[in-house]
Order: C-alpha cells, then structure tokens, then sequence
C-alpha cells in the first residue's frame, strides 16, 4: 500500500460503545498502536463515531437498531457517549466523522473527505465487527475501495460472530491482518 493512498478508518471508538466492554483497557490496546502506526507512517487517520441530533430527527421509528434509542436517550451530540474515547483521542489535523446508521457512509462526508485526498485504500478496524466493521466494509467493497480489515482491532460481544466474520466473510473483500502485520508491511 502506498502510504499516501491509504487511511485508517477508527470506527465507533467511541465512549458509549467502548463502554459495553467494561473496564477493561487491554482490549484498546490493538486500536492504539495501529493508530501510533499509522500516525509514524504519515498514513491518515480518520475517526467516525454514531451519534444523533436533540430529538433524534434522524431516527425513524422503522429502524430497529436506532428508534429504542429514542426512549432511552442518549448518543446526541452533547452526550459524552458520541465523544472518541480518550484512549485514541484524534489529533486536531484528524476528522471526526459522524454518521447516522451502521456504515461509517452513511448520511456521512466521509467519502467526500476519502476522494478529496485520493484515498482508495481503506484500513478498517471498530466496534462493533458485525455493526459498523460489517457495513463499512460492503459498502467501501462497493465503491472501489482496496480494504484491509485489522482482526485484531475489531471487537464484537458475540466471539462467534466474530470468529465467522473475521475467518469467513471479510477474507472474500479484504486483506485481514492482524495489527503487528499489518505495521510490518509499513516498513
């Protein structure tokens, strides 16, 4: 890959999902160093995070994932969930990206950003590997982009879902690589 090319895309590293995971901080650890990679290796670093206006306009109630969100609050702009956690906490040259559904694209400027910088290689790693990992990647597929998916600087509740995703499905779209293996080929 060529360095000027490539992005790293950190998707929903974000407090209220980083949560879910207790308080376990090794888990952030993958996500970490591949950004301190991709930072040493002039490689952009893009944040996208999920997060939603006062009220929620953006939620329709047909959407199953979003609309129970709606009764319990939360994931608005000024609620720290939206925040990137602290732990990878964006440069002030780096975008923070918001989108309103599962894929880091949609109702996102994220691919204006992409091609605006002659982007077409795409290095994946979030929360959730069946969510935004899962949706980012198809539809990234589906425009063009070269994909690497980070195995593990992905994260999700369910191990077999996980294991199926990151063993099976993204094989067939993308490179999968570990993160230390993914730094050695920087060098």
């Amino acid at each position: 890959m060529k360095n000027q090319k490539t992005a790293l895309l950190v998707m929903d590293l974000q407090n209220g999902i980083v949560s879910r995971f207790g308080e376990n901080q090794d888990i952030l650890k993958p996500f970490q160093k591949a950004v301190e990679a991709a930072r040493q290796n002039h490689i952009p670093v893009v944040f996208v995070r999920v997060g939603f206006s006062e009220g929620y306009p953006e939620v329709s109630p047909q959407n199953k994932i979003f609309s129970a969100m709606t009764k319990t609050g939360g994931m608005t702009f000024a609620d720290s969930a939206t925040r990137i956690h602290d732990s990878v906490e964006p440069k002030p040259n780096e975008p923070v990206i918001t989108k309103y559904r599962v894929s880091a694209f949609a109702g996102s400027n994220l691919e204006i950003i992409l091609r605006s910088q002659k982007i077409d290689s795409l290095v994946l790693c979030g929360i959730s590997t069946s969510g935004v990992v899962l949706s980012t990647l198809r539809e990234a597929a589906d425009k063009d982009f070269s994909l690497t998916v980070l195995s593990d600087a992905c994260l999700d509740i369910d191990p077999e879902v996980q294991r199926i995703l990151i063993e099976k499905i993204f094989p067939r779209q993308a490179e999968v690589q570990s993160v230390n293996t993914w730094i050695g080929t920087l060098n």
